[in-house]
């Protein structure tokens, strides 16, 4: 491996913070980038469709209490999927680009 293929942890975990699963992408995990990818969208879409509801209920549009509180269990699931995912997409693009360059640095010496 060139020394520049090596990734940066600091890039890595950047990439992850702005979008998540970008990290593992950078790193050349390419399925787990998009798995992260892809279960951060559907965080994102339970969060909006809870929102949706909660609007809906304060609009007066429908009325039961069911609504409103399917509403708040949905986004307040969705926030949380959306938060667990972000951290581990994070520290895990981080951490495996720091064993990638340890990796490097002993097959160097």
């Amino acid at each position: 491996m060139v020394k520049k293929d090596i990734p940066n942890p600091r890039i890595a975990a950047l990439l992850s913070f702005l979008f998540n699963g970008l990290g593992q992408i950078y790193n050349g995990e390419i399925k787990k980038g998009l798995t992260l990818i892809f279960f951060s969208g559907v965080s994102m879409l339970v969060l909006i469709l809870g929102a949706v509801f909660i609007f809906y209920f304060i609009k007066g549009q429908f009325s039961p209490f069911t609504f409103l509180a399917w509403g708040i269990v949905l986004f307040f699931i969705g926030l949380t999927g959306m938060i667990v995912i972000g951290i581990y997409s994070i520290s895990d693009a981080y951490y495996k680009a720091k064993r990638i360059c340890d990796e490097y640095e002993r097959r160097d010496i």
